[in-house]
């Protein structure tokens, strides 16, 4: 497998993408969830493994569509919202997190009945949220992360950066990994201090807006947009270890330790599926289809596709081949 990483990183250099190692029936089409109504572009996603439900932030729509997978169709819809970008379900305490992008708001839900629990109020362009079990982290404004205590709804701490955050990691050891496209770099941090304590810069690369961490191998999965390139990068040097061309306006990456695949959906239309640095998966989908969410409980890609060309949105489920 090292052989082949280095191969990639040698290669990588090129914009064109490689199609000469796809395999067939690795994912499946398998259904379409209507998202009757919902316009405009559509963020990121969340799932309640438990219950089955998936949390679409429908950004265009100011709205958060629930979707029962079981199902396949809408449960509920949560109004008033202001440009819904990040959203995050927290079993513990059944509470649906929801960060605002228009006023900056971070609004906590009841998690079974949708009632308003309680919020913090960011400032502006509240984005990604991540969960660690205690804490909920949500990138915000021109930078910085806000740490928030699930239990009381108050925010007990911030880590500035240089620009607006966007998508980032909790890995070992207290560290969080941040992809800050505007300051041309990832930043490496500390979240008991709150202290960045390294940075890396771009090189030959730029817009690096999604990101996956691998624990065990301790490498982050990083998507440039100019040009689109799906980058591997040491946890601890920032180096980069391989790089390949991939589809474009990437805006969410995901890894499966379990089959080692990659997945990064785009605005360019395809869902690319990449194992050790490959490409294996080419698929079209919909010109501007950018978030999606792996669930490797269900072993399923979940890829929302928004309204275009007369075409209503809807989520497209493709499930993985069960030897893969």
């Amino acid at each position: 497998m090292c052989t082949i990483w280095m191969l990639v990183a040698l290669l990588g250099c090129s914009s064109a993408i490689d199609t000469s190692h796809l395999e067939k029936d690795l994912l499946h089409l398998e259904a379409k969830i209507p998202l009757s109504g919902v316009s405009g572009r559509i963020d990121h996603l969340a799932y309640d493994p438990v219950g089955r439900r998936l949390f679409v932030a429908a950004l265009g729509n100011n709205t958060v569509e629930v979707i029962d997978l079981a199902a396949r169709g809408v449960s509920h819809t949560i109004t008033g919202l202001h440009e819904p970008q990040g959203v995050q379900y927290l079993p513990t305490e059944n509470k649906l997190v929801v960060a605002n992008g228009g006023n900056g708001s971070c609004i906590f839900y009841d998690g079974h009945t949708f009632a308003e629990l309680g919020h913090v109020e960011l400032g502006d362009d509240a984005d990604n949220i991540r969960y660690d079990g205690k804490e909920v982290y949500v990138g915000y404004g021109s930078g910085g992360i806000a740490v928030i205590d699930p239990a009381t709804m108050k925010q007990v701490g911030s880590l500035p950066l240089k620009a607006h955050p966007e998508s980032f990691q909790l890995g070992d050891s207290n560290r969080i990994y941040i992809n800050v496209p505007d300051a041309g770099e990832i930043a490496s941090a500390d979240l008991k201090t709150l202290h960045v304590f390294g940075t890396w810069k771009n090189s030959g690369a730029s817009a690096n807006f999604p990101m996956a961490l691998d624990h065990k191998s301790g490498r982050l999965l990083v998507a440039y947009r100019r040009p689109a390139q799906l980058r591997t990068v040491d946890c601890k040097t920032g180096s980069v270890l391989a790089s390949a061309a991939c589809v474009s306006d990437a805006d969410d990456v995901f890894y499966d330790a379990v089959s080692g695949l990659v997945f990064v959906s785009g605005g360019g239309g395809y869902l690319d599926v990449f194992r050790a640095g490959v490409l294996v998966n080419h698929l079209s989908t919909r010109r501007g289809a950018r978030t999606g969410l792996w669930l490797p409980q269900e072993r399923k890609f979940i890829l929302a596709v928004p309204q275009r060309g007369g075409e209503d949105a809807a989520l497209w489920v493709y499930s993985l081949a069960k030897d893969r």
